[in-house]
């Protein structure tokens, strides 16, 4: 972890346990110290990412309770011929594996086959999680949300596909042509580990 990756970290904490403070506190002088730090976290967030303050602001902050990390699934869909299926997101028009932020009211294997529809077409039933990862641990690009990926494997009723929404192309993919990757949503390291429990090389599931 570089140096311009620690401090992002440190901000990131240091504006968690200013809402975690904020949500606790009843002593009104350390309600003032905790707003202190938590408008100084938000400067720090700006001025490491470069990003407008009222970004930071509107992004980030939660004010409604203990702040825990975001939690991203993504879907493990192997086709007869042992390619994965991937998405071309819209906003970068690069490759990932179909997926997003787990919905509030939805649990992980609903979110997987909801994603999976949403953005391919294609109708899956999740059977079992593959892997947790945490975003920090994992060469990701920085961003201002600290977060965990649940890799959840998913068996498709067919293998019809289609485009949605958030996407431009969807398609199925050999280990060793991989598109051009969305690296904020997952790397050729985690699509690799994806074919070794593919290929029975890796039994248990990863967990960092």
């Amino acid at each position: 972890m570089n140096d311009q990756s620690e401090l992002l970290r440190l901000a990131k904490r240091v504006q968690a346990i200013a809402e975690n403070g904020l949500h606790f506190t009843e002593n009104d002088f350390d309600k003032d110290r905790y707003t202190d730090l938590d408008e100084i976290s938000i400067k720090m967030l700006s001025l490491l990412t470069n990003t407008p303050l009222k970004t930071i602001q509107v992004t980030t902050l939660e004010k409604n309770g203990y702040r825990t990390p975001k939690v991203d699934v993504r879907c493990i869909i192997f086709n007869d011929q042992h390619e994965i299926l991937m998405v071309q997101e819209r906003l970068d028009s690069r490759w990932s594996l179909p997926g997003g932020w787990c919905d509030v009211g939805y649990t992980p294997t609903e979110t997987a086959e909801k994603e999976a529809f949403e953005e391919a077409g294609i109708k899956v039933k999740a059977s079992r999680v593959l892997a947790i990862f945490d975003k920090k641990c994992h060469n990701h690009p920085e961003d201002l949300f600290y977060s965990y990926k649940i890799f959840v494997e998913c068996i498709a009723d067919n293998y019809e596909i289609s485009t949605g929404m958030e996407t431009l192309d969807v398609g199925f993919f050999k280990q060793e042509a991989y598109p051009e990757l969305s690296t904020p949503r997952n790397t050729s390291y985690q699509i690799d580990k994806m074919f070794d429990f593919h290929y029975n090389r890796i039994a248990w599931p990863i967990i960092d």
